[in-house]
């Protein structure tokens, strides 16, 4: 199975994938996490993404896609994969499905988490209160600026996906558990005991 999960910073989605990755057996695949590996492992594509953002860049899509392919070619992935926090564009889009394509594959779903602004802001400000601690993310106004970026840039690549029928809508604003209930069944997964 291979899914994208969908949704606003802070709606759970690496909480998310976890669980189907520890319960399903679905590689959770982060690109922020496979970049880091690249590099720790000094590989080709490792050394060219170090020095990319050493000189203060972007990684570019046709990297990331690399990246991605080549990773999804390895072992922990022949159930499938959960993309976490990767497709923020329509070209990412476009470029995955090419790829996958070309592999004789297609995404199963992308699950949207739906969670309303005022509920993230108010998440991050109640987990820096109870954790006493303050992490770099848990501040507000980096939250409703990267809230602005996911509404402006990647919650527009939602329609493509939804002209493909393959877009599962979750309420993420439900407890914990809930979301997961609700995500197992919409992928029509048998439940978890």
């Amino acid at each position: 199975m291979k899914i994208v999960f969908f949704g606003p910073p802070g709606a759970g989605k690496g909480t998310q994938a976890k669980m189907l990755e520890q319960h399903y057996g679905l590689k959770q695949l982060s690109s922020g996490d496979m970049l880091r590996t690249e590099i720790a492992n000094e590989t080709a594509l490792g050394l060219k993404v170090k020095q990319i953002i050493a000189d203060g860049k972007l990684v570019s899509d046709e990297i990331i896609m690399e990246m991605l392919k080549n990773r999804i070619a390895q072992a922990d992935c022949a159930k499938g994969f959960v993309l976490d926090g990767f497709i923020r564009t329509r070209a990412q889009a476009e470029a995955l499905d090419q790829m996958l394509s070309a592999a004789g594959q297609k995404l199963d779903a992308v699950l949207m988490l739906e969670v309303d602004d005022v509920v993230l802001v108010d998440r991050i400000i109640g987990r820096a209160a109870e954790s006493g601690t303050i992490r770099p993310d848990d501040n507000p106004d980096i939250l409703r600026k990267r809230l602005e970026v996911y509404h402006s840039q990647t919650k527009p690549v939602l329609p493509y996906y939804e002209a493909q029928n393959v877009v599962r809508r979750v309420d993420g604003m439900q407890p914990v558990g809930d979301v997961t209930r609700d995500i197992v069944a919409a992928l029509n997964l048998s439940p978890i005991l």
